[in-house]
């Protein structure tokens, strides 16, 4: 987190758009073997300038997404107030959502589609919040509305994470009451664990209305990382927090993301 400081300190100021893009990528890389977690991506499907629609599990799917393929994100503007990390967010191109603002949502959806016009990707969690890794919760459409008003498309990743023994680890999960420092501890005590991020092919190029695209996008995102589609997710008990559970692996066998680009 210090080197990524200095970095968007320094750096940052002097580089353009693509050695920027490298160098959040080799960072994120960076942060994710620092954790221990092994990237396996598959980006098959993957195309500029589309919004990428994913499950959320952890704070460290940001970095999974990012060391697989650099893009914006989309937050909720507390995070801007954040020390350091809404900071590093700022810099990072994240874009901060005013909740409850329709004023400021059209100010942000104009600003997301220019994002995406220049064939960057940009990056959603559409459940609003993050669960324990083993179900989905309701995607929200309407953060889908600027691909599709800018007539983008909406590409599905599902993220999961697995113990080495292949088994679905419950390390990562960063839900509840779960601190930022119990989920770090929880992934440290770990040797590794396997990130898997899958695409699958892109939605919403024909028309549809959101919340069709955002339907069709949650199930998609259900069965590459084998989860089911009931959005009520089943209750963990304290003592199995960061404990592997048994569980179906997704039958898709991504290749292993290369190591550093930059």
């Amino acid at each position: 987190m210090l080197a990524g400081t200095l970095v968007a300190l320094t750096v940052f100021r002097i580089c353009g758009d693509r050695r920027r893009l490298l160098l959040k990528q080799s960072w994120s890389v960076a942060v994710l073997d620092a954790l221990g977690i092994e990237l396996e991506a598959d980006l098959t499907h993957l195309a500029p300038g589309v919004l990428l629609v994913a499950n959320h599990v952890s704070w460290v799917d940001i970095f999974v997404i990012n060391a697989a393929v650099p893009a914006a994100f989309v937050s909720k503007e507390e995070v801007r107030r954040w020390p350091v990390i809404g900071w590093l967010a700022w810099k990072n191109d994240t874009v901060f959502l005013r909740r409850g603002s329709r004023g400021h949502a059209r100010v942000i959806n104009e600003e997301i589609a220019g994002i995406l016009a220049q064939g960057k990707v940009v990056a959603v969690f559409p459940e609003g919040t993050t669960t324990d890794g083993r179900s989905l919760l309701h995607f929200h459409a309407a953060l889908l509305q600027p691909a599709l008003a800018a007539g983008r498309p909406v590409l599905p990743a599902a993220i999961s994470y697995w113990e080495l023994n292949g088994e679905r680890s419950l390390a990562p999960r960063y839900d509840g009451d779960i601190s930022l420092g119990e989920c770090t501890t929880a992934m440290l005590k770990r040797r590794r664990i396997i990130a898997r991020l899958v695409t699958t092919p892109l939605r919403g190029l024909q028309g549809e209305e959101r919340k069709q695209v955002a339907a069709e996008a949650r199930e998609a995102i259900a069965l590459a990382a084998g989860l089911p589609l009931a959005s009520n997710p089943p209750e963990t008990p304290a003592g199995l927090r960061g404990e592997p559970l048994s569980d179906a692996r997704p039958t898709d066998s991504p290749s292993r993301a290369p190591a550093d680009s930059a």
